[in-house]
């Protein structure tokens, strides 16, 4: 099939999901070429086949070579390896450094906090007639919370917004400083996505450890200065800088775009959007709905240790191999009618953090409580009147679904209605 999944034209205009069907439908096991350097790679779409690599991490590794599209020289994977770029009992002893924090149990005690940001958020953002969604609701709710885990000053948040998209844009020209797939990003190849915001982020990092360290916070960066992960090897200073540039990315952008993408899908259906004003009951279960139609990420890759025969085609031991959880999302093989946006549908079996593998989303919990507690906080209050007022604007990459404009306002006359379910 001539699919090409590094078509980034293709996800920014929204026809990535008919290449997902295609896929799913005809060659669940996809190899699409690459140009030099990079030498191609295995896609899987349909949710078995996902599900299947992710929770395999010993035939599929995320430590041997990455976690992204990219290839990695050793020099390049050294410098880059978080959490993410770990397997086995390291990778666990990381997690676990954090984990109790992300508990039902720990975060309910957050809830008064969310809610009354959650509230503050929506009252700005409504005063006004008209607004953009991403600016006004989306951007500035999860990042507010991540400043409260982390304990810094709310002045810094607007800080964290703009190094979490240089980074996580690194392919899009309106964020990147560098666009990861130039010349000029060579002189930033050692840095994670490429980007020179990564140096920032470090630096503001190594500025919050060193003030916290021998102190008795509890915030998450006070966590990780403190403590000596239980494989007993204390984390280094490289260790530190990633795992916080991981809390700041992972922290912000997938529950920002899952936000975006859930307000443009209640707008786009008012039947829907009615069933929640009518019984704000359903906004809870209805949340997993919200989180399989936003997909908000694309992919994560994983490299062959073995060769493995899968759909009559052999994947050979240092293939890259690439889970599309949104592919997945839409896989009519588990979800009836997929491309229908259903509040009702129940046991919404997505994958959007990853299914249960050993790097399930260590933070789907707060994930999860912050969508349901805004839209608590939103759907009531939602003017019958308020519509799309203009292009959504899509991020340009096929890592990251995400939303960057989303203007809304009274007038319908302009709005421009997505095709094929985002």
């Amino acid at each position: 099939m001539g699919a090409d999944l590094t078509d980034l034209d293709a996800f920014e205009r929204g026809r990535a999901w008919d290449m997902f069907d295609e896929l799913r439908r005809h060659e669940p096991l996809h190899w699409n070429d690459e140009p030099a350097p990079n030498h191609g790679f295995w896609s899987v779409t349909r949710h078995a086949d996902v599900v299947a690599v992710v929770r395999d991490a010993a035939t599929f590794s995320s430590e041997l070579a990455g976690a992204n599209l990219e290839e990695l020289d050793d020099d390049q994977l050294d410098a880059r390896r978080s959490m993410l770029e770990t397997d086995g009992e390291r990778h666990r002893a990381l997690r676990r450094l954090l984990q109790n924090e992300f508990t039902p149990r720990v975060l309910a005690g957050y809830e008064t906090f969310l809610r009354g940001l959650a509230a503050a958020t929506v009252d700005a953002a409504l005063a006004r007639p008209a607004f953009d969604v991403v600016a006004s609701i989306s951007a500035d709710f999860p990042i507010n919370v991540l400043a409260r885990l982390l304990d810094v000053p709310d002045a810094d948040t607007a800080q964290l917004i703009a190094w979490g998209d240089r980074m996580i844009g690194n392919s899009d020209p309106d964020f990147a400083d560098v666009l990861a797939a130039s010349p000029e990003s060579e002189e930033y190849r050692l840095l994670p996505f490429r980007s020179p915001a990564a140096l920032e982020v470090f630096a503001y990092g190594d500025e919050l450890a060193a003030r916290r360290r021998g102190g008795e916070g509890r915030d998450l960066v006070s966590r990780l200065v403190n403590q000596v992960p239980e494989d007993g090897r204390p984390l280094s200073d490289h260790d530190l800088r990633t795992y916080f540039l991981l809390l700041v990315v992972a922290g912000n952008e997938t529950t920002r775009h899952a936000i975006s993408h859930t307000i443009h899908a209640l707008l786009e259906n008012p039947d829907q959007l009615a069933l929640l004003q009518e019984d704000p009951a359903l906004i809870g279960p209805a949340v997993e709905e919200f989180l399989r139609w936003a997909s908000p990420v694309y992919h994560f890759r994983r490299t062959a240790t073995r060769d493995v025969e899968l759909h009559g085609r052999t994947i050979r031991a240092g293939d890259k191999v690439v889970a599309w959880f949104a592919a997945a999302n839409r896989d009519e093989r588990v979800f009836a009618e997929p491309y229908r946006f259903d509040v009702l549908r129940r046991r919404v079996d997505h994958v959007a953090f990853g299914k249960g593998g050993p790097h399930f989303c260590l933070g789907n919990q707060l994930a999860r409580l912050e969508l349901r507690i805004m839209m608590e906080e939103l759907v009531p209050r939602l003017p019958a009147s308020l519509r799309p007022a203009g292009p959504v604007g899509r991020v340009r990459s096929n890592f990251v679904n995400g939303i960057k404009t989303f203007p809304v306002g009274p007038s319908v006359s302009s709005s421009v209605r997505s095709t094929h379910g985002q």
